[in-house]
């Protein structure tokens, strides 16, 4: 149980940092605290992950008990691959390194602007009455938090981190995976928002994914060699 707890938790860790930095949640991150309170971007972006890494985790851990356990691990061993020739495409295809970064940031850059030029034409009575007419969760959560929860939440759904994560889950231990997943996109996450632009620009998407997919890849091959070693 210990061991394979912290073999879920490495495998966890490694696979979401090396999948989380560049991606276009890292991104979203950097550029919102740079126009909002860091600890509210910071709280949104953490429980969506958070959120994300349960949800990713427990149907992994459900998955064997639908399917059994040894088709469940060819498909983990078949998406690890695929994962990992799909990271390498990625890589040598890549051109520009900020390309992604502009392309996030020309998206947030624009509901900026659409909230700052609605927000200049209203009065104060209707701002009054928009904070009555306010969605319900809005009473209890900051708007900023609800914001940069839903940008990532919705970012990260159906990503190659999230269905890697599942297919890790199936796997390995699910304890493991959900602490390894979770450290992972809180050191990005934090790196994130403390780094700024100024850090996010630096990054190298081509690096980064070549390196994810060469982890992808040894993951895969450790896994068919796991599965032959077992029949």
């Amino acid at each position: 149980m210990g061991l394979s707890l912290i073999e879920g938790f490495t495998k966890s860790l490694a696979m979401t940092v090396l999948s989380e930095i560049g991606d276009k949640t890292f991104f979203a991150a950097a550029i919102l605290a740079m126009r909002h309170p860091r600890k509210l971007v910071l709280a949104g972006c953490l429980a969506a992950l958070i959120v994300m890494t349960i949800l990713s985790a427990s149907l992994g851990w459900v998955a064997p008990n639908l399917i059994s356990r040894k088709w469940s691990h060819h498909v983990t061993t078949v998406l690890f691959f695929g994962f990992g020739l799909w990271s390498l495409w990625e890589g040598f295809k890549e051109e520009s390194e900020s390309e992604e970064l502009a392309e996030v940031e020309a998206k947030l850059n624009a509901d900026w602007k659409a909230e700052t030029g609605s927000n200049k034409g209203n009065t104060k009575g209707s701002d009054d009455l928009k904070k009555r007419q306010r969605p319900f969760l809005t009473h209890f959560f900051s708007p900023i938090f609800l914001k940069a929860f839903s940008i990532t939440f919705f970012g990260e759904w159906g990503d190659k981190s999230q269905i890697a994560t599942i297919g890790l889950a199936s796997d390995e231990n699910p304890v493991g995976v959900v602490l390894g997943g979770i450290v992972g996109q809180a050191l990005c996450t934090t790196a994130a928002v403390i780094g700024g632009k100024s850090l996010a620009s630096q990054i190298s998407e081509k690096m980064v994914a070549l390196s994810s997919g060469i982890l992808f890849l040894v993951f895969g091959l450790q896994s068919f060699l796991s599965a032959a070693g077992e029949s």
